[in-house]
């Protein structure tokens, strides 16, 4: 999607950004991901990326059942920044909104913020790359990632667009597949830190075929 701001690099993302804890959320750079916010300190979250005119908001996956010390849950090191590119108003207090992603980040500090939603001192300079639209597509098995696709598809009775898929640029296949992909939040994680599109579209298949043949291993009749 279009974004009225343009991201060249690390230099022109904020250092400090709020980041909104959600399991199993994965938004890599420019993929679309909507949200429907509700909580009051989300709510408050959204107004201040208005105001602060970043529209930026760094979602990030708790790492578990850990909790830090003031209670709140441990957070995993990387996440993404995303910058709202729609925001309506449901009419009962809710926001409907879709962040559109710019590029990870690494937390080097969560901040003490007087805010209810949390707030990190955040890096981009690993990531550099993320700044480059569809960067190493040339390097991906387009075609193994498709087989993987259409076996999982028929494993769970489930139908696609084929037209829309096949037209896709590789990028844009990669990452929104791994954005919508039903696996859990540790396979979640490894897709966005993977180090580049090849490596995530390997891994996607790699994923892929292990929950294949646990579903077959599962479909097979048991000895007696």
């Amino acid at each position: 999607m279009p974004m009225n701001a343009e991201y060249r690099g690390p230099i022109d993302l904020p250092e400090v950004i709020p980041v909104f804890p959600l399991p199993g959320a994965l938004l890599l750079p420019r993929g679309q991901m909507p949200l429907n916010i509700f909580e009051p300190r989300y709510l408050a979250m959204i107004d201040d990326a208005f105001r602060d005119g970043h529209r930026l908001i760094g979602m990030i996956q708790p790492e578990g059942v850990h909790e830090a010390p003031r209670g709140k849950p441990v957070l995993y090191k990387i996440g993404c920044v995303g910058r709202i590119t729609q925001l309506a108003e449901s009419g009962d207090g809710r926001y409907i909104i879709e962040l559109t992603g710019v590029s990870r980040f690494r937390i080097e500090e969560e901040l003490k913020a007087n805010t209810d939603y949390r707030q990190a001192k955040v890096t981009y300079a690993p990531f550099a790359d993320d700044f480059v639209p569809r960067k190493g597509e040339e390097d991906v098995d387009r075609e193994g990632l498709l087989r993987a696709l259409t076996d999982f598809m028929q494993a769970n009775d489930m139908k696609a667009d084929w037209d829309d898929i096949e037209q896709a640029p590789t990028e844009a296949l990669v990452n929104g597949l791994s954005m919508m992909s039903p696996y859990g939040p540790p396979e979640k994680q490894a897709l966005l830190e993977a180090p580049d599109l090849k490596t995530r579209a390997d891994l996607l298949v790699a994923i892929t075929e292990i929950e294949l043949a646990k579903k077959n291993i599962e479909g097979e009749p048991q000895l007696q």
